[in-house]
C-alpha cells in the first residue's frame, strides 16, 4: 500500500473590526453578510466529506461580532437602511442605497437574479455621486423595497437557497417583495448567524477539523513588541517619529485571544496564525507562554531564516521540497513552538487563479499539483515526515466563484477523499504523529507579503497612525498613572487602544491597497483614538479631526520601467513588445479585499523615449460599441507643468468619433493649444505626447492621472488617490536600468 502524503488545509477566517464601543454602531456590514454566506457553509460542506480533515482559524475580533449579532440583536447602518419601510425612505437613505446595495460580485451575485441585474442597469454601471439625486427619480417605491430584499438575498449562501422553503420561494419570486417579506428575510439572517459558532464546535468535537486562533483584533505582533522589527527586511525604511514597543500589548492581545477561545469553543486552542503571517523571534515566548503549540506563516520566512531559495521547475514543483514541506521548532528566550509554511503559489491558486477555471478542471489541477509534490519528496525522504501547508482566506474568494465556490469545493474534496495518495491532517494531527525534527537557528522577522512589513509600516500615512497611536497610548498610561479613573473606564479606555492596533487600519493606508470605503476605515481608526479621549474626560487633540488619507500621495506602478518604447499609434496591441518595456498601473487590484471596484479604466500603461511620452488606457468596456457618447478620457499633469489631454469621444451619422486636445493652464484658466496629432482609439486607447508640448525637460518630474467623465460628470480617477509619478529621461536612462 503505496504511503499518502499529508495534506494540511488552513482556511483564515477574519473580518475588521466594525463596531464603535462608545455608539455601539456597527459601520459596515461585512460580518452579518459573510456570515449568511461563507462562515456556515465552508465548515457544514464537511459532512459530506468527514475524512477530509482541516483547520480554521477564526479570529477572536470576527467571533465576537458574530456573537454581538446573535446575542445582542447587534445592527449596522446597511440593515438599519434595509429594513426602514420603503415608503419612508428620504433622499438621503435612497442615495446611500442606490450607492452600496450593488456592493457584490456583479457577474455571481447580481446577474443570477434579472430584477436585481435590471435595478443595476437602471441605476447605471458607472455614475457619479451628483448623479444619484438625478437618478434617484427614475425609481419607484417597489423599486426601492426589491432592492433592499434582493441586496440582503443575493448574499445568502446556495446552500440554504436550495434548501430553505422561504429563502427558496423569494429566489421564485423574484420580484415584488412585500415589507412582511423583508421583516421575515433578516429574521433568517439571524438564524443563520446563530448557527456558526455551535457547527464549528460540533465538527472539532467529532474530530473532522481544528480550530485554531489569532490574536484578539488582528494585530501586526511583531511591530507590537518594537516597530524596527521591520528594519530586518528593510534596512532604510523610514519609520514613525516615536518607536513603538509594547510587547506588553502584544502579550494582552494574544492572553485575550486564548481566554476568549476558551469561553466560546470549550477548549484551549492549540495554534495561532499570526496575523497576516507576521512573526519574528520576539513573539515567540509570548505565543508560547500562553499554551499555543504551533504558528504558520508563508516560505519565503522559511527561505530567510534558513538561507533556501525555493524555486520552483517546469512542472512548477519546489525543487528544494524536503526543506519547504515539513513544520520545523522555533525557539527564542528559552520558549520555543512548532512553526509551518504555506505553500505560496498551491494557496494563492485557490484564492485568486481557480475562480476563472471550470471546477473539475481546477480540482484536477490542484490534485495533479500535490501528486507531483509527492513524487518529488519520494526521492528526498520519508513521506511520514513531510507535509504540505495550504493556508488562504476562507471567505473573500468565492464571489468570484460560481455558486459561491461549492462546485470547486465539492469536487475538491471529493477527489481528495478518494486519492490513497493524499490524506488531509489538520495541523495538531500532523504534529502528534511527526514532531518537528530540525530547528530554525533564526527566525526572520516579516509577514506573508513579501517577507516584510511594509503593508502596515514606512508609508507617511502608515507611519501618521502609528504616531497617533503611541500619544494616545502614552496619554492613557500617563491617565492611569493618577489614580483617579475607574476600572471600567480604563477597561473601555484600553480596549479602544487594542482594536485600533488591528492590522486592518494600516492596511487601507499607504500606496498598496484602496477601496471605496477608504474614508471610513480612516474615521474608524481615528474614532477609537478619539474615544479615548472621551473615555478619559479628555479635549481631544485636533490632529485626530483631520484625515489620515491623503489626496496627493504618489502611487507606485504595478510594474515599472525599463527601457525605452515607441509603439504604434493604432489603437491596437499590434505587437507584442510594443508596450512590453512600459510602466503600468493595473486598476483592477485596487480595491477592497472584499467587493473588487468595477472600473471603466482597467489599466494605464505609461512611458517613453527621449522625446515623448507615450500613454495607453485599457478599459473594461468596448470602447467604440454603442453609448459611448459624452464620454471624456483626461489625463491630468500636475508636473512639471499644469497641462492635461482631454479626449472627447461621440457618435455621428459616420460613426464613432474622437478628439484628443491638449490644453495648458494659464492664469488658472485652461487655455486650449492644439490637437494631438498621434491618437488612436479601437481596442485600447494609445496617445503619443510630445515633451516639448507640455513643457518636460530631462530629468523633470512628472505627475499625472486619468479621469474619466460623461456629460460633464465625473465617474472615476484613477490612481483612486493621489497620482503617478516618474522622471523624465536622460539619454543614459536604459544603460542606468540595466545596471540597476
Amino acid at each position: 500500500m503505496p504511503k499518502p502524503l499529508n495534506i494540511a488545509i488552513l482556511w483564515h477566517m477574519h473580518q475588521p473590526y466594525y463596531k464603535d464601543l462608545v455608539t455601539g454602531e456597527y459601520v459596515m456590514p461585512w460580518v452579518r453578510l459573510h456570515g449568511i454566506k461563507d462562515y456556515y457553509d465552508m465548515v457544514a460542506i464537511l459532512d459530506e466529506f468527514p475524512s477530509v480533515h482541516q483547520t480554521f482559524n477564526m479570529v477572536p475580533s470576527l467571533v465576537d461580532q458574530i456573537l454581538d449579532y446573535v446575542d445582542n440583536n447587534a445592527t449596522d447602518s446597511h440593515l438599519d437602511l434595509t429594513l426602514k419601510p420603503a415608503a419612508e425612505l428620504t433622499p438621503s437613505d435612497k442615495e446611500a442605497i442606490l450607492q452600496n446595495f450593488f456592493l457584490a460580485n456583479w457577474e455571481n451575485m447580481i446577474k443570477p437574479y434579472p430584477r436585481y441585474w435590471e435595478i443595476l442597469r437602471t441605476r447605471g454601471f458607472v455614475y457619479s455621486k451628483d448623479d444619484l439625486k438625478e437618478i434617484q427619480r427614475y425609481f419607484t417605491t417597489q423599486d426601492y423595497l426589491d432592492l433592499q430584499v434582493l441586496f440582503n438575498l443575493a448574499w445568502f449562501d446556495p446552500i440554504f437557497k436550495d434548501h430553505d422553503k422561504f429563502l427558496r420561494g423569494l429566489v421564485k419570486k423574484g420580484r415584488d417583495f412585500t415589507e412582511e417579506e423583508k421583516v421575515e428575510l433578516i429574521k433568517k439572517q439571524r438564524e443563520v448567524l446563530a448557527l456558526i459558532i455551535p457547527k464549528y464546535k460540533e465538527m472539532e468535537e467529532r474530530g473532522i477539523i481544528e480550530i485554531s486562533t489569532t490574536p484578539y483584533y488582528h494585530p501586526i505582533l511583531p511591530l507590537l513588541c518594537d516597530s524596527f522589527a521591520a528594519k530586518m527586511a528593510i534596512p532604510n525604511i523610514q519609520l514613525p517619529k516615536r518607536r513603538f514597543l509594547h510587547p506588553e500589548d502584544a502579550v494582552a492581545q494574544v492572553n485575550k485571544a486564548v481566554e476568549f477561545h476558551k469561553r466560546v469553543f470549550g477548549r484551549a486552542p492549540r495554534g495561532m496564525w499570526p496575523s497576516e503571517g507576521s512573526v519574528s523571534e520576539e513573539i515567540i515566548p509570548i505565543i508560547a507562554d500562553a499554551g499555543i503549540k504551533w504558528i504558520a506563516t508563508d516560505e519565503e520566512i522559511l527561505a530567510k531564516s534558513v538561507h533556501a531559495l525555493f524555486e520552483r521547475d517546469k512542472d512548477e514543483v519546489v525543487t528544494d521540497a524536503k526543506t519547504l514541506y515539513r513544520s520545523y521548532n522555533a525557539h527564542s528566550g528559552g520558549k520555543g513552538v512548532s512553526m509551518f509554511f504555506r505553500d505560496h503559489s498551491l494557496s494563492d491558486l485557490v484564492g485568486f487563479v481557480y475562480s476563472k477555471w471550470d471546477a473539475d478542471h481546477a480540482s484536477q489541477d490542484f490534485i495533479n499539483r500535490l501528486h507531483r509534490i509527492r513524487e518529488r519528496l519520494l526521492t528526498q525522504g520519508s513521506l511520514d515526515e513531510f507535509v504540505v501547508p495550504i493556508i488562504l482566506d476562507g471567505e473573500n474568494a468565492w464571489e468570484y466563484y460560481k455558486n459561491d465556490g461549492r462546485d470547486f469545493l465539492r469536487s475538491l474534496y471529493g477527489k481528495l477523499s478518494h486519492d490513497p495518495l493524499i490524506k488531509t491532517v489538520t495541523m495538531s494531527e500532523y504534529l502528534e504523529a511527526n514532531p518537528p525534527k530540525m530547528t530554525i537557528p533564526h527566525l526572520f522577522s516579516g509577514s506573508w507579503i513579501n517577507h516584510n512589513f511594509r503593508i502596515w509600516i514606512g508609508h507617511e500615512e502608515d507611519n501618521a497612525a502609528w504616531d497617533l497611536l503611541e500619544e494616545t497610548r502614552r496619554t492613557l498610561v500617563e491617565f492611569e498613572g493618577e489614580g483617579t479613573a475607574d476600572k471600567s473606564t480604563l477597561e473601555k479606555a484600553w480596549e479602544e487602544i487594542y482594536i485600533a492596533e488591528g492590522s486592518d487600519w494600516c492596511w487601507w493606508y499607504g500606496d498598496e491597497h484602496s477601496t471605496e470605503n477608504d474614508a471610513d476605515f480612516d474615521n474608524l481608526f481615528r474614532k477609537h483614538l478619539m474615544n479615548v479621549y472621551m473615555l478619559m474626560g479628555k479635549d481631544i487633540p485636533e490632529e485626530l479631526f483631520i484625515p489620515i488619507l491623503r489626496e496627493d500621495k504618489v502611487c507606485k506602478p504595478t510594474i515599472d520601467l525599463i527601457s525605452f518604447i515607441s509603439p504604434t499609434i493604432d489603437g491596437e496591441v499590434s505587437s507584442y513588445f510594443e508596450w512590453l518595456s512600459a510602466a503600468y498601473y493595473d486598476v483592477t487590484k485596487v480595491g477592497g479585499t472584499m467587493h473588487r471596484v468595477e472600473s471603466i479604466v482597467s489599466h494605464i500603461y505609461y512611458g517613453f523615449n527621449l522625446a515623448n511620452m507615450y500613454i495607453r488606457l485599457d478599459a473594461n468596456l468596448n470602447l467604440i460599441g454603442e453609448g459611448k457618447d459624452g464620454f471624456v478620457y483626461t489625463v491630468n499633469i500636475l508636473k512639471p507643468k499644469p497641462h492635461k489631454i482631454e479626449i472627447h469621444c461621440s457618435r455621428k451619422d459616420e460613426g464613432f468619433i474622437y478628439e484628443g486636445l491638449l490644453f495648458t493652464e494659464v492664469d488658472g484658466k485652461w487655455v486650449r493649444q492644439k490637437p494631438l496629432a498621434k491618437l488612436a482609439i479601437k481596442d485600447i486607447i494609445e496617445m503619443e505626447i510630445p515633451f516639448a508640448d507640455i513643457g518636460v525637460s530631462m530629468k523633470d518630474q512628472l505627475q499625472l492621472f486619468v479621469t474619466v467623465k460623461k456629460n460633464g460628470t465625473e465617474l472615476e480617477k484613477w490612481p483612486h488617490r493621489g497620482c503617478i509619478m516618474f522622471e523624465a529621461p536622460t539619454e543614459d536612462f536604459e544603460a542606468i536600468m540595466w545596471r540597476v
